[in-house]
């Protein structure tokens, strides 16, 4: 995970957090919670009201810790600490009144069942509440009563719009400024980033929410604010400066799945149809129920939600997945299954759904399936409108009660976002429904990172015997269907710009996404005997420096970092199953063939083209302008060898379809290629470009203790491409005590390791650093005019260091496989680019030579010794 490196301090917590881990520092006794909740706490939720505590007990707590916020995670159970809060100040300070206030109203509604309906599955007290042989009441209050009843706890939930127009134009027996100046109230915010308007816009409005809720506050001293929220933005500098000292606990996403309090979440991107996906989602949340039967695991009911962005097309899915599951048959499924298993065996989870329906009997599955999806037990709760998907009290009611025995909806149809206010836990699977005008913005993948990271919270179903609230399946020991129990999927569309979105969503989010197959965990510690040599501790690696590429740089598709002769695009319907950070897979060529799609230099073809470019608004002239400054017309950019008039497209197609492709297909393709191309040129406009001058990054920052998540090997794949750690605790010149590679790049370490003694007779020291991505995030970028651009940049994989006492000379070195040797031939003539004579070294003596050489392959047929030799990097009078 990527994390913020400007980590910004919070003086309040860190005073907490050292007084609670101070041993002069006596932990309050909270038996009475134990006593009279529903759930037990959890440690991390412990630990937030110990850290309160600290704060109600110190002098200055009327001016200085009145106001404060619990920034937890989404499903971290923030409503559990409220209840243990109000108990808390009940039993520790006497407070009996209490404001519960949000934004919306299904907060407000889904709080008041777990408050105070003790006949509601979401309550969160015992019944009744007992604190030291004294019953406690709970009472739903409108105003707080002058006289009050001893043993009595009055709770006034609300939204704050209903509040706010309560208190400014007082009615008969509402609540009034003046009656909060005689009570000394708990308020307790949810979703408290909704509450900083004022601070964001910089500006003090009386009607505000903010403004509000500080009257309310400040209406006596001994009043306290404790708000409630999972997405405070603290990155703003004015909600930093108002939250700094006011943040009381922070407990972070990554810790909560790291500690295993929510299922684990993987993507399942796919191609094909939504009612294929809809087909595959249906047979993987049956499975899950069998599973659960098998095991007998009562009442687990796992719910299928299917997000879209058009009520219209919500609706249109809703209808077609209904008739298909009324038009199911056994042959139709036995069909779906064996073809989908031949096309799908790359995902982990659905061959393992194929392999086990297919084992079953057919006529009996297709009638279960039927019983458990079919109008009855679907919803679809896109009548809320801009008011939200919880706005309808039955929706409301069906939504907060999925996981009840006798709730009977197994899949949801929904637009708007299940976001706050939504406390289901057994939600398994969520379909992404693609449409003809995808909303791809970041804005939109925030909504749905947001409903991700609902749907990730933990089903704490009971197993022989007991209930969990943390993942019991994790183990390698589990099989992989249990490990099914407690994993959500998503289910997406295959779209780069809306994979790429959504991926940055999650890094927002810090959500923590795991490989999708079995996989191993390889460590690489770095030695204590080089971190005790003065190159580790004082020493340099160095990448260049960029700068911006100006307008009259871009004059052709070459600039772009697109090859305009041969595009090559994958056709293959399969789904494949990728951690949610995955780069898009990488296209098998077994079993496929190549068809011809389109060639711009056909006019035979134009018409096809054109109306693939009346698709997709980016081809719109006055747009293209802003990323092609220097094209001329829409003809020119179909038609000249300048830009597309030399590219041809074509499909790479699985063997399983024995006709041609369809003029409708071949307009798919050709819709993914300019979508392709629209995201290299959008990519790479405006970008920085390499420059000679080279800049140093310290040793220490860039070779760190790793660990790499890696497939387990299978019967299908390439014996080269196998990941394995290669122990190096003996080679002094290479930093980690394993080498965590690939055959190939192993076969360059044994190549270097061969050379070693040789290099020693020049060398007063030898290093052979492995550099990998995940610790240093620099690259090398062409500096060299050429005719195809590429701005991205890349981090080589190895750096062999030589260090004779007065010279240091640093050479990049790259292993690559065969196959891609031309598709990566512009990082080769990147490599051989840097010369001392060449480039320019910043911040340094002239006693370092920085030198690229040629990729190394199998058996070092590119001659990267011979290379070193003619360099006089390896001595040339070799003995």
């Amino acid at each position: 995970m990527k994390k913020d490196l400007k980590l910004k301090p919070f003086p309040t917590l860190e005073k907490a957090k050292d007084a609670i881990n101070s041993f002069m520092t006596q932990l309050p006794n909270l038996y009475y919670l134990e006593e009279n909740l529903k759930h037990n706490l959890r440690q991390y939720q412990k630990s937030a009201l110990f850290y309160l505590d600290w704060s109600q007990r110190q002098k200055d707590v009327d001016e200085r810790y009145n106001q404060l916020m619990f920034n937890m995670a989404t499903g971290s159970g923030k409503t559990d600490v409220m209840a243990a809060i109000i108990l808390y100040y009940y039993k520790e300070f006497n407070y009996t009144n209490f404001i519960f206030v949000s934004n919306t109203t299904a907060v407000v509604d889904k709080t008041k069942d777990n408050f105070l309906n003790t006949n509601s599955s979401k309550y969160l007290f015992s019944a009744p509440i007992n604190i030291d042989g004294e019953r406690v009441d709970l009472k739903s209050v409108e105003s707080f009563p002058v006289n009050q009843e001893t043993n009595t706890v009055y709770l006034k939930l609300t939204t704050v719009q209903s509040l706010s127009n309560e208190l400014n134009d007082p009615q008969e027996n509402s609540l009034t400024f003046d009656d909060l100046k005689k009570h000394k109230i708990i308020i307790l915010a949810d979703e408290a980033h909704h509450f900083n308007a004022d601070t964001k816009k910089k500006k003090r409005e009386e009607n505000s929410w903010e403004y509000l809720l500080d009257r309310v506050r400040n209406a006596n001293k001994l009043n306290r604010q404790l708000e409630f929220t999972a997405t405070i933005d603290v990155d703003k500098e004015d909600v930093y400066e108002k939250y700094k000292d006011k943040i009381i606990y922070k407990y972070d996403l990554s810790q909560f799945m790291e500690e295993g309090y929510s299922k684990k979440v993987f993507r399942l991107q796919a191609n094909n149809a939504n009612i294929q996906k809809l087909l595959n989602a249906v047979l993987l949340s049956q499975y899950r129920k069998r599973i659960a039967q098998k095991l007998h695991i009562p009442n687990f009911k796992p719910i299928l939600l299917v997000k879209s962005n058009r009520i219209k097309t919500s609706k249109a899915v809703k209808d077609d997945f209904l008739e298909m599951m009324d038009n199911l048959s056994t042959e139709s499924l036995q069909d779906f299954l064996i073809t989908n298993q031949k096309l799908n065996a790359q995902s982990r989870a659905l061959s393992m759904t194929y392999k086990y329906w297919l084992s079953q009997d057919l006529i009996k599955a297709v009638a279960e399936l039927k019983r458990e999806f079919n109008i009855n037990t679907t919803i679809n709760v896109n009548e809320g409108g801009t008011k939200g998907i919880l706005a309808d009290n039955v929706d409301f009611k069906n939504l907060n009660t999925l996981e009840d025995i006798n709730n009977p909806f197994r899949i949801i149809f929904a637009v708007a976002k299940l976001t706050e206010g939504w406390d289901v836990l057994n939600l398994f699977d969520i379909v992404r429904v693609s449409e003809g005008k995808e909303s791809n913005s970041l804005k939109q993948t925030n909504s749905e990172a947001q409903l991700i990271g609902r749907g990730a919270r933990y089903y704490p179903f009971e197993y022989e015997g007991k209930s969990s609230y943390t993942r019991r399946f994790d183990g390698s020991s589990s099989s992989e269907e249990k490990k099914l129990l407690e994993t959500l999927y998503y289910h997406t569309i295959n779209n780069s710009r809306y994979i790429d979105n959504l991926n940055k969503s999650f890094d927002k989010m810090d959500l923590i996404v795991n490989q999708d197959n079995n996989y191993q965990t390889f460590s690489a510690k770095v030695k204590t005997s080089f971190k005790k040599t003065s190159f580790y501790k004082y020493g340099n690696l160095f990448y260049n420096k960029t700068e911006s590429v100006p307008d009259s740089e871009y004059k052709d598709i070459g600039d772009y970092g697109i090859d305009n002769f041969t595009m090559i695009i994958d056709y293959n319907t399969s789904t494949t199953e990728n951690a949610l950070r995955d780069e898009s897979p990488y296209v098998q060529e077994a079993n496929t063939r190549y068809d011809n799609v389109v060639d711009f230099s056909d006019v035979n073809d134009y018409r096809l083209i054109k109306k693939a470019i009346a698709r997709n608004k980016f081809y719109r002239f006055d747009n293209m302008k802003k990323y092609l400054p220097m094209l001329k017309s829409i003809s020119d950019f179909i038609k000249s060898p300048n830009w597309l008039g030399k590219l041809k497209v074509r499909a790479q197609v699985p063997d399983q379809y024995n006709s041609q492709l369809t003029t409708l297909e071949k307009l798919s393709v050709l819709d993914t290629a300019l979508r392709r191309i629209k995201e290299n040129i959008v990519r790479n406009y405006r970008k920085e470009r390499g420059t000679k001058e080279f800049v140093p990054i310290a040793v220490r920052d860039a070779i760190k203790d790793y660990d790499k998540v890696v497939p387990q090997p299978s019967n299908k794949k390439v014996v080269n491409e196998l990941i394995k750690p290669k122990k190096m605790a003996d080679s002094d010149w290479f930093p980690y005590d394993y080498a965590i590679t690939d055959q190939l790049e192993s076969s360059l370490i044994n190549l270097i390791g061969s050379l070693v003694d040789e290099f020693k007779k020049k060398y007063n020291n030898v290093y052979l650093i492995r550099n990998e991505e995940t610790i240093a995030n620099w690259k090398l970028h062409e500096f060299e005019s050429v005719d195809t651009k590429h701005y991205e940049g890349y981090m080589p994989d190895f750096i062999l260091v030589l260090d004779n006492g007065k010279v240091m000379y640093q050479v990049y070195i790259e292993p690559k496989g065969e196959q891609l040797l031309e598709k990566d031939e512009w990082k080769e003539r990147l490599l051989e680019s840097i010369r001392p004579e060449k480039i320019d070294i910043i911040g340094e003596n002239n006693d370092i030579r920085l030198y690229g050489v040629k990729f190394y392959t199998h058996g070092d047929n590119r001659g990267v010794e011979k290379e070193l030799y003619d360099l006089d990097i390896l001595d040339k009078n070799k003995s």
